[in-house]
């Protein structure tokens, strides 16, 4: 079992910035960073493998936030930056038993076993 701690949400005007971290119980496999605004459904954001070495971004999210892990620490974190109301959602951190990232599959909310209890992240106009 594996349990994961989201923080560093809070309320940020429009093109600035965020750093959001997810401590996690123990070493872990894949992970990832999903959304979820009010009425919609939870949305990809970013993934990361188990070393650090392969990154998947969703296609608005790319050049705007940046996913990494510190495994000596078993924590995840997104930096995010350029911050528009469009990102304002509770943010959820997952992690995945399958040993092998697999980039065809990261998008998936099923591809994860573990998830956070989310932090909200608002930005003003």
């Amino acid at each position: 079992q594996v349990v994961l701690v989201e923080s560093g949400g809070g309320l940020v005007e429009a093109g600035g910035s965020l750093r959001l971290s997810c401590a996690a119980s123990t070493r872990t496999y894949a992970m990832g960073w999903f959304r979820q605004a009010p009425g919609k459904e939870r949305e990809f954001v970013a993934a990361i493998s188990r070393s650090g070495r392969d990154t998947n971004y969703a296609d608005s999210m790319k050049g705007r936030f940046t996913i990494s892990r510190d495994n000596a620490e078993n924590t995840l974190y997104l930096q995010m930056n350029s911050l528009k109301p469009d990102d304002t959602a509770v943010y959820y951190c997952a992690a995945t038993s399958k040993p092998l990232y697999n980039s065809g599959s990261v998008y998936t909310l099923t591809y994860y076993d573990y998830w956070g209890q989310g932090t909200q992240v608002t930005v003003s106009s």
